[in-house]
């Protein structure tokens, strides 16, 4: 079923001190147009020049994520990206007036609250990426790793273990993006007590409050030193616990801060571009390594994008033709029917699949020392594929043939061996008229594209 993009109806503010500058920031979250992207606007800048939310532009994971093009930054966006994770916002231009977002509770939970309503689609289909294969990446110095595997659509899981008494080993995990909004958007950013004063002192959280972070009290500290921090952050007290958390604070859930790793995971997830079809188990995650595999992801993408894609082929799934209705469209006969099975066709495209084996009669005469399948045999195997489709627009296909006219612009780019499966592809270059089927054919083995071709055909009744 096709899913089409998704934009939001109207244009929503928000307002709140940046967690790192501890500017006022005013951000306005704002619809835009298909195949548009979620991208920032700095409107307090000359030209209010635009920056793209991709992981590309990545330029600073410290304390936050931050994008930077052609000198326009914004920082600290993991969590409005999360948001839009989460409603399956795919367009998007945030017109902000600060250099950061701003941190409202720590959380994702007022974006995506406000916005939850006001997701629409859009007369266009979304792309996602699809995972084929198991993708890893580490990072040994931060003992961090992320594994995407294949799946039929999105899921994550994460681990955390900072070595806390106060924390321990902590875990948290999504099924599905429908969980995002409830299940990981309300879970607020975390910080360590004994971290804020240096934090501090190096010209960050200069927005940072009790109130927008869990502080985690890892071991018993003197009156003086809470004393201490709350004059950092302009309180007149805060309370003093033996460990724990400062203030007395009550968690949203007991496992609060690994759903807001998941949470910082999700919204680095969205500088991919595009969703994603798989599952995503991460162990230590921080935004270096999940930045560092949005990167990685969006190579894996412009590398398949420059190259043919290989039809989907599952050999459990019971074909659309097997060998004997195959028989009953296509006069040709073993040894020269060289389709095996049909597994999908619409109006337009035919897929079939030709498994080699080494009984195959030509391998006597074609390198027997050395057994390859004959390119001109491949070609015929790709029409005789091409032939169902050709023939289902007829009544009786039984009273009708194909013949080439024509084949044009033909490579053969890997050789095919006994064990090969070959899958094939034909989709039609032009509407058939007159009984004249043009199509591009492709034939591939795995992943890999073997031979291609230009075909004319043309259906004629039988004598």
């Amino acid at each position: 079923m096709q899913v089409n993009q998704r934009t939001i109806k109207e244009e929503v503010t928000f307002s709140g001190k940046g967690l790192h500058t501890g500017l006022l920031v005013e951000m306005s979250i704002c619809p835009a147009a298909a195949n548009h992207g979620v991208k920032f606007q700095r409107i307090d800048l000359e030209g209010q020049p635009v920056v793209s939310a991709i992981a590309d532009y990545v330029t600073d994971t410290s304390r936050g994520t931050t994008v930077e093009h052609n000198g326009v930054k914004v920082s600290t966006i993991e969590h409005v990206m999360a948001a839009l994770f989460g409603l399956g916002i795919d367009n998007a231009l945030i017109r902000i007036n600060a250099p950061e977002t701003p941190i409202m509770d720590g959380s994702a939970l007022a974006y995506a609250e406000k916005m939850k309503h006001l997701a629409q689609e859009q007369p266009a289909p979304r792309a996602y990426f699809e995972v084929q294969e198991k993708i890893v990446l580490r990072n040994e110095k931060k003992n961090a790793e992320i594994t995407l595997y294949p799946d039929d659509h999105f899921s994550a899981s994460v681990n955390i273990d900072f070595g806390s008494r106060v924390l321990g080993y902590q875990y948290a995990s999504i099924s599905s993006v429908d969980e995002i909004l409830t299940e990981v958007a309300p879970c607020r950013t975390f910080v360590f007590f004994h971290e804020l004063e240096f934090l501090r002192q190096n010209n960050l959280i200069k927005g940072g409050d009790v109130d927008n972070a869990i502080v985690i009290v890892e071991q018993e500290v003197t009156q003086g030193d809470v004393d201490r921090v709350a004059h950092l952050f302009n309180k007149p007290s805060i309370a003093r616990l033996p460990e724990g958390y400062l203030n007395n604070l009550e968690l949203r859930f007991a496992n609060e801060p690994a759903r807001h790793k998941l949470l910082d995971l999700l919204g680095d997830l969205m500088l991919v571009g595009m969703p994603i079809k798989g599952k995503i188990i991460a162990a230590r995650p921080g935004h270096q390594i999940n930045t560092g595999f949005a990167k990685e992801l969006r190579k894996i993408i412009k590398k398949q994008s420059g190259k043919p894609a290989a039809p989907h082929y599952n050999p459990n799934e019971p074909p659309l033709y097997d060998i004997n209705q195959i028989k009953k469209v296509l006069p040709h006969r073993p040894p020269f029917l060289l389709v095996d099975k049909i597994v999908r066709m619409d109006a337009e495209s035919v897929v079939g699949v030709k498994n080699v084996t080494m009984n195959e009669p030509f391998f006597v005469g074609h390198f027997p020392g050395e057994p390859v399948m004959p390119g001109v045999l491949i070609i015929e195997a790709m029409a005789q594929c091409g032939g169902i489709l050709a023939l289902s627009t007829v009544p009786d296909p039984e009273h009708y043939s194909t013949y080439f006219l024509k084949i044009e612009r033909t490579k053969f780019k890997k050789m095919v061996v006994p064990g090969d499966t070959l899958v094939f592809i034909l989709q039609l270059a032009d509407p058939i008229r007159r009984g004249l089927v043009h199509m591009l054919a492709q034939a591939f083995v795995g992943s890999t594209l073997v031979a291609e071709g230009d075909l004319l055909a043309q259906i004629t009744k039988n004598r």
